[in-house]
């Protein structure tokens, strides 16, 4: 949360350290962080996660705990934790090698039910993969397989980007591909993903960690909540 409203930033895995910005805000307010803050910062993550402007995420209405039933507060919780949870997968593939992401994808698009076996699934990259960062067989012959693009960037993805994609299926001869990236996609990068979504599908940030923590890939689950309700069948 701290990182997203720009107070600390990471330099190398496990170091972090206080921006001047962050310096500023504690100099400003010694002591603790007003409310006003603490919902600046949170709407800063929830914008990182999203992809989208904090002028965008301030306009969210603000529902304090109080006025909140108990079972909204439960999926409030759930929910908060879930985007701490993307905050940190991301930071955690933007430190990883690029060959840890390119298996990465790999792995969540096994999860998801492509390629029958591991076996099915071969990971390229490196140069000379001409766009090509994995290939997923859907078939034991390899007549039909889905390429895959991986691309760990801190901006946004253009058009020619997806139009270098989509032109490199043809080199191998592929109907279908998954372009998968950390950050986020354009307007016309995504009005050209339209154009073509019977061949290609776009994956920013925000959707790569949400499939993540709902098929468990590079997530573990550590409790389990169990809801009591009065079973009216029972007094009936």
């Amino acid at each position: 949360m701290l990182k997203a409203a720009g107070y600390v930033e990471s330099p190398s895995p496990g170091v972090w350290q206080i921006t001047s910005g962050g310096q500023e805000r504690i100099l400003a307010q010694p002591l603790k962080f007003s409310e006003a803050t603490i919902r600046e910062i949170n709407r800063a993550s929830r914008a990182a996660v999203r992809g989208d402007s904090i002028e965008d995420a301030s306009l969210e209405p603000i529902l304090s705990a109080s006025q909140q039933a108990p079972v909204e507060r439960i999926d409030s919780a759930v929910k908060e934790i879930e985007e701490a949870v993307a905050r940190e997968l991301l930071e955690r593939i933007s430190q990883a090698p690029p060959q840890f992401f390119e298996q990465l994808v790999l792995d969540l698009l096994h999860a998801l039910g492509y390629g029958k076996s591991e076996a099915d699934l071969q990971h390229l990259g490196g140069s000379g993969d001409a766009g090509i960062d994995g290939v997923i067989s859907l078939d034991k012959l390899g007549f039909e397989k889905v390429c895959i693009q991986a691309k760990r960037w801190q901006g946004s993805v253009g058009r020619p980007e997806i139009q270098g994609f989509f032109g490199a299926l043809a080199g191998r001869r592929a109907k279908k591909g998954v372009f998968i990236t950390t950050a986020s996609f354009t307007k016309d990068a995504r009005d050209f993903g339209q154009q073509v979504s019977e061949n290609i599908v776009l994956i920013d940030g925000a959707r790569l960690t949400s499939l993540m923590i709902e098929y468990g890939v590079g997530v573990t689950l550590y409790r389990t909540i169990r809801l009591p309700r009065v079973d009216g069948d029972y007094f009936e």
